[in-house]
């Protein structure tokens, strides 16, 4: 196996991880394995090639390959780090964007990380300490973590480098590393705490609805920061407030005050900064002493992921039965519906991938309407056509219709193949109406009631319309992506390169909310508008899915 650079490094640290009580040969070893598995992922672009090129890619890990798009993110944190106006907004709103990237990241790609229990039906059949496996698997995290970090903070390091010296620099290398750390042991605090209280599938389906929160919570807080400051006549003004001590990017931008000329005019009283400083450094380093201390309870815990707790959903089997006797039309069609709807509700690995971004769709139309909110009355914005906003409910659609071709089961889609299925677009109509039953609908009722609530019954027609638009814009995404067959390919092969498309298909909706303003300005335009709708729907919905591709392929 490969001697990896990380694992160079981490010799280096062998004496500081012996007295954490490892067994450090052992350690290297498992981190070593992980690594090799990792960089044999070999993804989709790389499928078709020869098998003398997967040969030559099989140690080169496609995630380090992907960094330069991280690098690419983090050039945001640049206009923050090059002024010199207020140290402690321009780093709080530098920490809030890297914490929200590095959180993100640790809540879909991370997670499968850390909560992975294959390997312990092996490794517990060897002499190997419950400390050594928990130590492990923290550091194979915190390598993917500081690549990631390193990638992230890379140009905001550089830049402060050049812009205000050394010492800035060094300040900011350590904070960054001390961010890492409160990231990684809050997200591993959290999922301790639910195994603490819930067993097998359920508690598979509570993190996914906790990943769901965190999204929702990361964005709104990125509000919160930006409404903390004000600019009067190009002077920086910070408003100091109890509730400050919880939003953690703050304590990190506190810190640079302590530099000379941190203190611009108007920066906060010198008891505020002290206390804010102190849990920049305190907290993290507490929080990690204690996740040492809970690693073996957290272990132990992670048993129960492996138990497959069965439930008893005969409710649910007859509600999806009865929609499906009311939208589908054949017998294969429903069948591919009730399927699809069990696969979304069931497949761990599946909702790791994509819940997350339900958490997105629902944040966005509220974070769109929350500057007009702030800037002028209530009463301004319920008399407003930002209800438009509701559109922002459909960026999630590409991503997720990008997805539904894969899952962790893939190898049961020889089914398809002894399966006589006549009509082929039965079947992704099928999946495409799960998917707008089983994850679209709750998302947009929820954002319609509260749309209602804010804009009054009279938007409920907008709202119609919109809904019957995303219907038309589901279709077009499908026409848009590759039409492989439902749950058919692994997550391993996701391909990456499809992310202008998505870009492209965001511009779509944006195109349809556009046109929704525009027949807002004809008299009873709205009305004509859910006519047009409902008649584009009909006709696209019975001829949008006709297919020549046979059903083996796939």
């Amino acid at each position: 196996m490969r001697d990896f650079l990380s694992l160079k490094i981490l010799d280096r640290l062998r004496p500081a991880l012996e007295r954490l009580g490892c067994d450090y040969p052992v350690l290297r070893k498992i981190v070593q394995i992980k690594l090799t598995m990792d960089a044999r992922r070999v993804p989709t672009v790389m499928m078709n090639n020869s098998r003398r090129n997967r040969q030559e890619n099989v140690e080169r890990n496609t995630f380090v390959r992907s960094l330069w798009l991280y690098g690419v993110m983090g050039i945001a944190l640049l206009p923050f780090v090059l002024t010199s106006e207020n140290y402690l907004f321009q780093m709080s709103i530098a920490f809030a964007i890297l914490m929200f990237l590095v959180t993100t990241s640790m809540i879909s790609d991370f997670s499968s990380v850390l909560l992975d229990v294959r390997d312990r039906a092996i490794v517990s059949t060897k002499p190997v300490t419950s400390k050594t496996v928990s130590l492990a698997r923290t550091v194979h995290i915190f390598i993917y973590l500081s690549l990631l970090t390193a990638t992230l903070a890379g140009p905001g390091l550089i830049g402060g480098l050049l812009r205000h010296g050394i010492g800035f620099f060094l300040l900011f290398l350590m904070l960054v590393v001390l961010a890492d750390v409160f990231v990684l042991v809050v997200t591993a605090l959290l999922y301790l705490l639910i195994l603490n209280v819930f067993d097998g599938e359920r508690l598979k389906d509570i993190i996914n609805y906790v990943q769901i929160v965190l999204s929702i919570t990361i964005i709104l807080g990125y509000q919160v920061i930006g409404r903390s400051f004000a600019v009067f006549k190009l002077h920086i003004v910070f408003h100091a407030a109890w509730w400050q001590v919880l939003v953690p990017p703050f304590w990190f931008g506190s810190v640079f005050t302590w530099l000379p000329g941190g203190h611009a005019v108007g920066s906060a009283p010198g008891a505020e900064i002290v206390v804010l400083t102190a849990l920049a450094i305190v907290v993290p380093c507490a929080m990690f002493a204690l996740y040492i201390r809970l690693m073996p309870a957290f272990e132990r815990r992670l048993e129960k992921l492996s138990t497959d707790t069965a439930r008893n959903r005969k409710g649910s089997h007859v509600v999806l039965e009865w929609i499906a006797k009311l939208i589908c039309r054949t017998d294969e069609e429903r069948t591919l519906f009730q399927f699809s709807s069990w696969m979304m509700a069931r497949e761990r690995d599946f909702k790791l991938k994509v819940y997350p971004s339900l958490g997105l769709s629902i944040a966005f139309p509220f974070i769109f309407m929350l500057n007009p909110a702030m800037e002028s009355s209530f009463h301004s914005l319920a008399s407003s056509k930002w209800y438009l906003a509701i559109y922002m409910t459909a960026l999630m659609i590409p991503t997720v219709v990008s997805m539904l071709k894969y899952s962790g089961k893939y190898k049961a889609a020889w089914i398809y193949q002894v399966t006589p299925i006549s009509d082929l677009g039965s079947v992704y109509r099928g999946v495409l109406k799960a998917f707008l039953v089983r994850l679209l609908l709750p998302v947009y009722i929820l954002e319609s009631i509260v749309f209602t609530a804010i804009f009054g019954f009279s938007v409920i027609p907008h709202l119609l319309a919109a809904g019957l638009a995303i219907l038309i814009y589901a279709v077009v995404c499908y026409w848009a992506m590759d039409k492989d067959l439902p749950f058919s390919k692994p997550f391993e092969v996701v391909q990456q390169g499809k992310r202008y498309l998505v870009l492209v298909l965001m511009l779509v909706i944006a195109l349809l909310a556009i046109v929704h303003l525009l027949f807002t300005l004809i008299p009873f335009g709205i009305y004509i508008y859910i006519v047009i709708l409902l008649v584009a729907n009909v006709i696209i919905w019975a001829l949008g899915f006709n297919t020549q591709r046979s059903a083996t392929s796939g």
